[in-house]
């Protein structure tokens, strides 16, 4: 990095608490930025979606210019970069990759050298998204969850290996929420009572509340998920009652859910959220609680420090650190764990497939470039009129000129159900699964929001309404410019079934044989619907 860019890390710095200053060394401007100052008694860090992307990695947000200017972060600056979208291209190749089991190892080292009594907490979705996770059936993550630390965790795409692999976990699940079908007990602790500093403090775990929905149920037979908010208000007084002075739920529920169940119990110090990957620079205050989201791909450690007395909780210090691999030199065991569990694979996962002329990506509401790229290989490869793909939020991001690798594809497509598809469905089916996703995906109120975005469509063009009602959302579908007929039956090829049984090609042999005949893949424009009534709402608009 050069001189001015250490400068401009001071939008950073002051977040974190230090005051970077000029003609100081790479050394120096990476202390001032992560030594942040311990404050109070009680410290936690939070990491949470990291999606087992053991190496640095591009990672483009979704969020843009309005997002910037609400928490007045200067474009251009590491952290705006971090943080959003603007100028990310640009960005990603001044300031680098970010994440990294090894960047973030050292930094975790780093932040328990000045609080050695910190709890390393993980919020899920941390064995799943890469291949060497797929392939070893998480137990890549599980092992640098480990050597990092993590003292607890919750889960949620980890239950799509099935049950025994999540009840085995060599780090401890917390999931108040997760109880057996049959009599209702609890399947795993549904929280830790830990005294920190002489404090006492309960951290509870909720895992994702809706696994069963929007993943498929027979990989969970025998266990019921759900909010479970009375149980929760239970397990809360149970804690208080036992000596807590501090509590704070370690969260898979997503933002919108966590803020509406802050408002609804009583007793939470903070929600350490995850699942919505969203990176939130600054508590969100709801009543006495405060709600936080650590973002998604190792790009951030939070640090929650918290001033705990006799009566409870009477200050806290929060930081969002990113992780950039250019500022952390690597932890050199977790290097070197990396570098050995990835060996057996470091071939196959290094086959070029293709190059990118344009920026791939995905992330946001709708498509992303990288779902456009997906869906352009189902339609073609199964020789199909309309393509749906999942409204996945994870997979990582190539910059323009950058090889496609097996690796990368994979990024984008591991998981345990990877089935393609191919039905013939009238256009009324058609309008029906989308409205259906769309509710899930936009209806008001959040416990009805049951995760993902909206699901990913090629070859056809629809309006969409997030703000009406059910069965009102979708209209104007179209098929090469001519509307869809509600009786008439269309090839449509999709990926990831979640009914049981269902055998088909995995999506990365189809994507991979498509690129491979590609070779050079060029700008893709994303398919997204002509959205009606969001023009004052610039995360949709």
């Amino acid at each position: 990095m050069r001189r001015r860019e250490f400068l401009e890390l001071l939008a950073i710095a002051g977040l974190a608490g230090a005051s970077l200053r000029p003609r100081i060394s790479q050394a120096q401007a990476a202390g001032e930025l992560y030594d942040a100052k311990p404050f109070g008694n009680v410290s936690l860090l939070h990491i949470t979606d990291t999606h087992a992307q053991l190496l640095p990695v591009y990672f483009r947000e979704p969020f843009g210019q309005a997002f910037l200017q609400k928490h007045k972060i200067k474009s251009g600056t590491p952290l705006a970069h971090a943080l959003a979208s603007p100028d990310f291209e640009a960005l990603a190749r001044r300031y680098g990759k970010v994440g990294g089991f090894g960047h973030m190892a050292a930094l975790v080292k780093r932040l328990r050298g000045t609080r050695p009594h910190a709890l390393l907490l993980d919020g899920g979705d941390s064995w799943q998204g890469s291949a060497t996770a797929l392939w070893t059936r998480g137990a890549d993550m599980m092992g640098a969850q480990q050597r990092l630390g993590v003292d607890y965790m919750t889960a949620h795409w980890e239950f799509t290996y099935g049950q025994k692999p999540v009840q085995d976990s060599p780090v401890k699940l917390l999931a108040q929420n997760v109880r057996t079908a049959d009599f209702e007990d609890p399947v795993f602790d549904p929280y830790t009572l830990r005294t920190l500093n002489g404090v006492a403090i309960a951290v509870i775990g909720q895992a994702f509340p809706y696994t069963p929905i929007a993943n498929p149920r027979h990989f969970v037979p025998d266990w019921t998920f759900g909010i479970q908010e009375g149980l929760l208000q239970r397990r809360i007084d149970e804690v208080r009652e036992k000596g807590a002075k501090a509590v704070v739920l370690l969260s898979h529920n997503g933002m919108h859910v966590d803020l509406k169940l802050a408002g609804r119990v009583r007793g939470l110090d903070a929600i350490l959220g995850g699942h919505t990957h969203d990176a939130v620079p600054r508590p969100v205050r709801v009543g006495k609680t405060l709600v936080t989201n650590a973002g998604s791909n190792g790009k951030f450690v939070a640090v929650l420090d918290l001033d705990v007395g006799e009566g409870g909780v009477k200050d806290y210090r929060y930081r969002l650190l990113p992780v950039f691999s250019r500022l952390l030199d690597e932890d050199k065991d977790m290097a070197r764990y990396i570098e050995a569990v990835r060996a057996p694979y470091r071939e196959k996962l290094n086959e070029k497939l293709a190059t990118t002329e344009g920026l791939l990506y995905r992330r946001g509401s709708f498509n992303g470039s990288v779902d456009e790229l997906i869906l352009q290989a189902s339609l073609k490869e199964k020789d199909a009129q309309i393509a749906f793909s999942p409204g996945f939020r994870w997979g990582t991001t190539l910059l323009p000129g950058d090889a496609i690798t097996l690796e990368h594809l994979m990024d984008q497509t591991a998981i345990t159900y990877p089935q393609s598809t191919l039905n013939e469905l009238s256009g009324e089916s058609i309008k029906g699964i989308l409205e259906d996703i769309a509710d899930n995906v936009f209806n008001a109120d959040p416990y009805l929001q049951q995760g993902g975005d909206m699901v990913r469509v090629g070859g056809m063009t629809y309006a969409l309404a997030p703000g009406a009602r059910i069965g009102k959302r979708v209209s104007d579908l179209r098929l090469h410019g001519k509307p869809l007929e509600a009786t008439k039956r269309y090839k449509v090829s999709g990926w990831a079934p979640v009914a049981e049984g269902i055998k088909g090609e995995p999506i990365w042999d189809v994507a991979a044989r498509y690129l491979r005949a590609t070779k050079s893949v060029p700008p893709l424009k994303a398919n997204r619907p002509r959205l009606i009534g969001v023009k004052d709402n610039p995360g949709l608009s």
